[in-house]
């Protein structure tokens, strides 16, 4: 037991409050209205690495698309990705529709209820199996995530000192989640826990005034918590090909879209803006300059007006190539970084959730 000093009267009124803060002040996120589990893993997998401004919308265009387990495993992966576009970290989506295939196949659609068996689908760790089990199906599971453990921590006022130190603290703050955990209201408390640290406590400036647990906590805000890995900087640069497409009018258009190999490790077989040679681009034909962040590097891209007539002799050759309408194009598994510039160009109409299909594309000759 790793709360000596905390007798079961403490832990039952931390319970209490917690529940009480959360029923009051927690957000109307889409998610919180369900208990469907297949409704609640999307939501998991989405909000991993993502913030929650961008999942809100994502999300909802996603169920929209493939309203059930069983529309998702029938999908293609091109229109799964298509859909994903914009929340990045695409490797999720692939592993989401693979574990959806799955249970397709081998449990008639239905997920496992129980978070054992969760973890050993594809893209399904402990967390999100916990998450899942808990919300959906009311397991008496803790959730620990990284506001999780920074609310247990600063509680707790303990810190980690190196590798073997982070393993111990991992196991600590686990042991103690569980034992914290309201066994009646499993879902309801491991999402006040999050909602905790993502509002109240969070890395910075945390509104300890507010906290719900402020009574019981030893740190009141003064832990330190680890900072973030610094940001590495990368300039590079992409050509906006656009001609006159087959039928008339500028929002008929074609633009000249690269497919990334099936072999690369990152992004792969997403469609993206053939990039140039060389990473500086006249004044008189840049369109524009935008900064993307993918993982740890912030990538500062030139994007340069390029004809037709040109695209061979100013950019690399990387994959497969071919002019796309643009209506099409929005509907295509475009990298998060060509969804980006032809937005931001006024290029990309946006489209029904229920519009996204594999367009016809024809290969550059």
């Amino acid at each position: 037991m790793y709360w000596p000093q905390r007798d079961a009267e403490t832990i039952r009124r931390m319970r209490r409050q917690l529940l009480g803060w959360y029923d009051a002040s927690k957000r109307d996120l889409p998610w919180r209205r369900s208990r469907d589990p297949y409704a609640i893993w999307v939501s998991e997998i989405m909000l991993q690495q993502t913030r929650v401004a961008v999942v809100v919308e994502r999300y909802q265009a996603f169920l929209g698309r493939f309203p059930s387990l069983l529309a998702l495993a029938s999908a293609p992966e091109q229109d799964v990705l298509a859909l994903w576009s914009g929340l990045g970290y695409y490797r999720r989506a692939r592993m989401l529709h693979k574990a959806a295939q799955f249970v397709a196949e081998h449990r008639e659609g239905s997920l496992p209820a129980t978070a054992e068996e969760l973890r050993l689908l594809s893209g399904i760790g402990s967390y999100t199996a916990a998450a899942i089990a808990s919300i959906a199906h009311g397991e008496p599971v803790a959730v620990v995530d990284g506001n999780v453990e920074r609310v247990l921590c600063r509680v707790q006022g303990w810190q980690a000192t190196g590798r073997a130190g982070a393993t111990a603290l991992r196991r600590k703050v686990e042991t103690v989640a569980g034992q914290l955990l309201e066994q009646d209201r499993p879902g309801d408390f491991n999402q006040a826990m999050m909602e905790l640290g993502a509002t109240l406590c969070a890395p910075k400036n945390p509104q300890c005034l507010l906290c719900p647990l402020a009574q019981d906590c030893v740190t009141r805000g003064e832990h330190k918590t680890p900072g973030r890995p610094k940001m590495l900087s990368r300039e590079i640069a992409c050509a906006l090909s656009l001609r006159p497409g087959a039928l008339p009018g500028p929002r008929n258009r074609e633009v000249l879209l690269e497919q990334r190999p099936e072999e690369n490790t990152v992004m792969p077989s997403l469609w993206q803006l053939p990039m140039l040679l060389a990473a500086e681009v006249p004044e008189d034909a840049l369109r524009m300059t935008v900064r993307h962040a993918i993982m740890q590097v912030n990538y500062y891209v030139r994007v340069r007006s390029v004809e037709e007539a040109e695209v061979d002799e100013l950019t690399v050759h990387e994959g497969r190539r071919a002019w796309v309408a643009l209506p099409d194009a929005a509907a295509m598994a475009l990298t998060g970084l060509a969804r980006k510039v032809l937005s931001r160009a006024h290029l990309l109409p946006r489209l029904p959730a229920d519009a996204i299909a594999r367009p016809a594309v024809v290969d550059v000759v």
